[in-house]
């Protein structure tokens, strides 16, 4: 007897993966065939997948449970921080989404912690939303993986962790648009605010930088990418540091809206002007950018349509995880101009 208790006690617990596979269906079957609230539930098919669950002991995990659809109407959303205004456009657009489908958005914000992911996760499950959408996702972050275990529906926006379902904006193609945007302008010394590692945005909007530059035949310069977070002082603090070299750029493409306008910040604490010395392009066009002292030229993210889609893909259940992208497109505006020396010959 001791030894069974044992047994029963390192058991892993059986996870609707497992009872997919013995059934011979996929997990979102599974899933529909478990939960009575849905039609057609007793159907043959339904008896089957409900007597594969008895005899392997599938259990469900009563806080996913609760994540089943409509069964609350509301969908929770985790934020880094509100006082970012693309995380608060962004919750704006999936709250304006889902109220078209009669649905309610709750936001939790986590300063981009993961551990206080995780905890505003659970807050949230506990709470019964229907799903979770992250916005705090980082590369190699395996807690989508813990989320789809427990049968939690889950989707990752704006940034995505290379393994689960996201709707996302193409950062790379946004970042090969604002450097190709600074490259016809006629410069060839661009420098770089490039945002944080972990963040696949930020990733995704470096590697479009430097497409642009292999494609325009431009040499890189490591000194010209200088990592950040998405704040105005980390935007501030990496342009001057360009600022000082002995070379410095003719133009930066700041990774997002904030860190440029810390961006033009220091350019005009160095004694310089934008465009006339410098020409600056940002990311995500937020509504104060075409309101500076020099509006700013910057690339625009539809994060109504980002939202949509993030719905979309949270309650299809897709068998294979899809990461959706979302074209963005170039604003132009007065704060890039040509270059005010030729370029250098070599460079």
């Amino acid at each position: 007897m001791a030894e069974g208790s044992s047994s029963m006690k390192t058991k892993a617990r059986v996870t609707l993966h497992d009872v997919a596979r013995e059934a011979g269906v996929s997990k979102s079957t599974v899933s529909r065939m478990l939960d009575e609230r849905l039609p057609n539930s007793d159907s043959p098919k339904a008896r089957h997948v409900r007597e594969v669950a008895r005899k392997l002991g599938y259990v469900r995990d009563l806080s996913a449970a609760n994540l089943r659809r409509g069964s609350t109407g509301t969908i929770g959303v985790i934020v880094p921080r509100l006082t970012d205004t693309v995380m608060a456009m962004f919750y704006e657009a999936v709250s304006a989404a889902a109220a078209q489908q009669g649905r309610f958005a709750i936001v939790a914000t986590t300063d981009d912690s993961p551990d206080a992911s995780r905890k505003a996760a659970e807050a949230l499950i506990r709470r019964g939303v229907d799903g979770l959408i992250l916005t705090t996702a980082r590369e190699g972050d395996h807690f989508g993986e813990a989320l789809r275990e427990r049968g939690v529906p889950f989707v990752y926006a704006l940034r995505h962790n290379g393994a689960s379902a996201a709707s996302v904006g193409d950062d790379k193609l946004g970042g090969y648009l604002a450097t190709r945007h600074l490259i016809d302008l006629g410069h060839r010394r661009i420098g770089i605010v490039a945002g944080p590692d972990y963040a696949t945005s930020s990733r995704g909007r470096l590697a479009g930088y430097l497409h642009a530059l292999e494609e325009g035949q431009i040499a890189v310069a490591p000194e010209l990418i200088v990592p950040s977070t998405f704040s105005i002082d980390s935007g501030e603090a990496a342009a001057r540091h360009l600022m000082e070299l002995t070379r410095p750029p003719t133009a930066i493409f700041a990774i997002n809206d904030n860190t440029a306008i810390g961006s033009m910040s220091a350019i005009m604490q160095s004694g310089r002007s934008v465009p006339e010395d410098i020409s600056l392009v940002g990311y995500n066009d937020i509504p104060i950018v075409s309101r500076l002292p020099v509006p700013l030229t910057t690339v625009r993210v539809p994060f109504d349509r980002v939202a949509e889609v993030a719905l979309h893909l949270l309650f299809e259940a897709a068998e294979t995880p899809e990461v959706r992208k979302i074209t963005p497109s170039l604003i132009p505006r007065k704060s890039t101009a040509p270059p005010r020396a030729p370029p250098p010959r070599h460079s």
